[in-house]
C-alpha cells in the first residue's frame, strides 16, 4: 500500500512537472493545447472536464459544477488565472463556454432524471392518469381501454389489470420514457409492440421499456453517456437527449433480441447483459454517437 501511495504522488508530480516543461515549451496552458488540438466534440470536452478536475487549482475544480447563469463569468475567472489574453485568443473562450456548457448540462441532466425515477406513479395525481392513458391510445387507437383497471394492460405488456405497480424500479422515468417513444416515434413503436406479441419473439413490451430506461439510467449515472452526448448535443443535453436515447436502445435492444434468437423470455438477463456491454463498448470510443433512426431524432442530430 505504502509503495503504491508514493507510485501515485510521484506520478503526479511528474505529470505536473511535465505540464509546466510542456507550457514553457509552447507557451500555451494545457486547456490552449486540447481546444487548438482536439476537433470539437467528446474527445474535447472530455479532456477539458479531466483537465479542469485535476487541477491544483480549487477555482478550476469547481468550474465544472457551476450554475449554467455563472459559466461566462467562470471562463473569465478561468482566463484571468490561467494569465490568457482574451484579445490575443478569442476563439479559446467560445471553445471553453461551449465544453462547460456540456459538462454542466450533463450534471443537471443526472439530476434531473433522478429527480423523476425518484418519483413514484401516483394513481390519484391527474397528470400521471393522463400520461399512462395517452400511452395505452397512442399504442393500441384502434382498441379502446374498456375500464382503468383492466386486464387489456397486459396486451401492451404491463405485469396485471393495473400499471402503477410496474413503475416502482423506475418511478415516473419510466413512464417519461414510454411515452415519449410511443408519441414521437409511434410507428416504430407500434412496431416493437407487434413483435413482442410474436410467439417466436415473445416478451413484455412495457417491462422491456422500463428495463431498458434502467439501463439508460445507468448508463447515464455512470458517465458512458457522455461520449454520445457530448458529440450530438451542442451545448447543455436535456431530458429530450435522453428519451431520444432511450429510444435508439429500446429499437437496438428489439433488433439485438431477434438476432439472439432466445429460446424464451428466461433468457432476458442474458441478452440484456449481452447488449449492455456491446453499448458500452461502443461509447468507448470518443468519435461514438449512437445515431437513431427514428424521426423524433431528426430535430436533434440538426442541431
Amino acid at each position: 500500500m505504502f509503495v503504491q501511495v508514493c507510485l501515485y504522488f510521484y506520478c503526479k508530480c511528474l505529470w505536473r512537472c511535465l505540464k509546466f516543461v510542456v507550457r514553457k515549451l509552447t507557451g500555451r496552458c494545457e486547456l490552449q493545447r486540447i481546444c487548438y488540438n482536439t476537433k470539437p466534440g467528446a474527445a474535447r470536452t472530455m479532456k477539458i472536464e479531466a483537465s479542469l478536475k485535476g487541477s491544483k487549482s480549487k477555482r478550476l475544480q469547481t468550474s465544472v459544477s457551476v450554475h449554467p447563469d455563472a459559466i461566462e463569468k467562470t471562463i473569465d475567472d478561468i482566463m484571468e488565472l490561467k494569465r490568457i489574453n482574451p484579445d490575443i485568443n478569442p476563439q479559446l473562450g467560445v471553445s471553453l463556454q461551449a465544453c462547460l456548457l456540456q459538462i454542466v448540462g450533463y450534471r443537471n441532466l443526472i439530476v434531473e432524471v433522478e429527480k423523476l425515477r425518484r418519483e413514484p406513479y401516483d394513481s390519484e395525481n391527474p397528470q400521471h392518469e393522463e400520461m399512462l392513458l395517452k400511452l395505452w391510445k397512442c399504442l393500441k387507437p384502434n382498441s379502446p381501454l374498456k375500464a382503468r383497471i383492466s386486464k387489456q394492460w397486459c396486451e401492451i405488456g404491463f405485469q396485471g389489470d393495473d400499471p402503477k405497480t410496474d413503475f416502482r424500479g423506475m418511478g415516473l422515468l419510466g413512464l417519461y420514457n414510454l411515452v415519449y417513444f410511443a408519441e414521437w416515434d409511434t410507428e416504430i413503436a407500434q412496431q416493437v409492440l407487434s413483435d413482442s406479441l410474436q410467439p417466436k419473439y415473445s416478451y413484455s413490451f412495457a417491462i422491456v421499456g422500463i428495463n431498458i430506461t434502467d439501463l439508460a439510467y445507468n448508463l447515464l449515472v455512470s458517465g458512458a453517456l457522455k461520449t454520445h452526448f457530448y458529440n450530438v448535443a451542442p451545448e447543455a443535453p436535456t431530458l429530450t437527449h435522453f428519451q431520444q436515447t432511450f429510444c435508439y436502445l429500446m429499437h437496438e435492444f428489439h433488433k439485438f433480441w431477434i438476432e439472439e434468437d432466445p429460446l424464451d423470455i428466461m433468457e432476458f438477463n442474458r441478452v440484456r447483459e449481452k447488449f449492455h456491454k456491446r453499448i458500452l463498448k461502443q461509447l468507448q470510443n470518443p468519435e461514438m454517437a449512437l445515431c437513431p433512426h427514428f424521426a423524433a431524432s431528426e430535430s436533434l442530430i440538426n442541431m
